[in-house]
């Protein structure tokens, strides 16, 4: 019968790696001493007689926690070594401690920390001392491995995290499209008022979560790709705000929006991103602005070089929530009643204006709140990429 199969339990902690310390002296007795006094389990030690030979275990080994030189060594001696290894770019982060059994002048010293060294120990060589030196690199590498597993676990969950999202979003676009479908056919049948009452709330909730689902994706494609990319062209910002306006007139019937222009609105832009910046800046005045002012929407285009968009709406923001209004799902207090998004509209609004290489501003005071988008009519080629 063969051995039932043995799994190791989830979340087990990463095998410790050996620590690597580098012993270079021209005297084989003095490296054996130097192994056997700093001698753990958990240790491998790289012994060399010569700095050339030092350098070709450098080649072959890398993150090396400390390294112990011997200044006196026939043809390259350590303060040579030392110099090559802080010109490498592989070596030169790596601590040294200098030995000697030369003079104890203090240009020697000099010399030593001149060429990088973290320590200068005259031989013969007090065992306590070294020990203790030698442990406290060796813990402070350790530490280092610890915080380097724990980033590379932390990169991995939220690149499986941001996979999980875009692939949730993805794929609840097939579910929400029958619902919507659904609800539209339910509400061309003949039939009671209450039945289409209910189709109303079906599509206006299937919209909403349609919103949400987008609003994901593009986060997704933020993160991952470094910011939205653009697909521009000629566009008018005049004929772009009155089809977003259109848009939320039809959902929201009762809101007051009063719209103005002025000058020439012609840029290059990315339109369809653009749409999503004013109905997410109009959509944010309509739910949260006081009720019983309008909401204003006013068009700049007397500047040569860019065209301004504001809007405007009665109420205030908070002065401490006004630097984190742009962060991806901030958490805040809303009056019971109002929609409950997901936190994400400013936010995508910021990265489509950045990535029109504009800017967006906030002010919050005397009753109103204003938001200022300023953006060039012409976008250079490299924020086709994203930001």
């Amino acid at each position: 019968m063969l051995p039932p199969i043995t799994h190791p339990p989830p979340h087990s902690a990463p095998r410790a790696e050996r620590i690597k310390c580098l012993l270079v002296d021209d005297v084989p007795e003095n490296l054996i001493a130097l192994e056997a006094l700093l001698q753990r389990d958990d240790i491998e030690f790289l012994k060399a007689q010569s700095g050339p030979e030092a350098l070709e275990l450098l080649l072959d080994h890398g993150d090396i926690a400390l390294a112990l030189l011997d200044v006196q060594m026939p043809g390259m001696n350590g303060f040579e070594l030392a110099e090559l290894m802080r010109g490498s770019e592989r070596t030169r982060h790596v601590p040294l401690i200098f030995m000697t059994a030369g003079s104890r002048e203090h240009n020697w010293q000099f010399k030593g920390y001149e060429s990088g060294a973290v320590d200068f120990l005259y031989k013969p060589i007090d065992p306590h001392v070294l020990t203790t030196k030698a442990q406290v690199f060796f813990e402070l590498h350790r530490r280092k491995q610890a915080l380097a597993h724990e980033l590379r676990e932390r990169t991995e969950a939220l690149r499986i995290n941001e996979m999980f999202m875009a692939v949730l979003s993805h794929d609840l676009r097939t579910p929400l499209m029958s619902i919507t479908a659904a609800a539209t056919v339910i509400k061309r049948q003949p039939g009671s008022d209450k039945v289409g009452a209910m189709a109303d709330r079906v599509l206006a909730g299937s919209q909403r979560m349609g919103s949400m689902i987008e609003d994901l994706l593009d986060v997704t494609r933020i993160r991952q790709a470094g910011g939205l990319a653009l697909k521009k062209g000629p566009t008018d910002m005049g004929m772009l705000v009155q089809r977003a306006l259109r848009e939320i007139q039809v959902g929201f019937p009762d809101s007051r929006i009063e719209c103005s222009a002025e000058g020439d609105l012609a840029g290059v832009w990315d339109g369809e991103r653009l749409c999503q910046v004013v109905s997410n800046l109009v959509g944010n005045a309509v739910h949260h602005g006081a009720q019983d002012q309008p909401v204003r929407v006013a068009m700049d285009g007397h500047r040569a070089d860019a065209v301004v968009l504001e809007v405007s709406n009665g109420g205030g923001i908070a002065p401490e929530l006004l630097p984190s209004l742009f962060d991806p799902f901030r958490g805040r207090e809303r009056p019971a009643g109002r929609h409950q998004g997901l936190g994400l509209g400013l936010y995508i609004v910021q990265q489509i204006v950045r990535a029109h290489q504009g800017f967006i501003q906030v002010f919050s005071q005397d009753g109103t709140t204003r938001f200022r988008v300023e953006l060039p009519r012409v976008v250079d080629a490299p924020a086709e990429r994203g930001v």
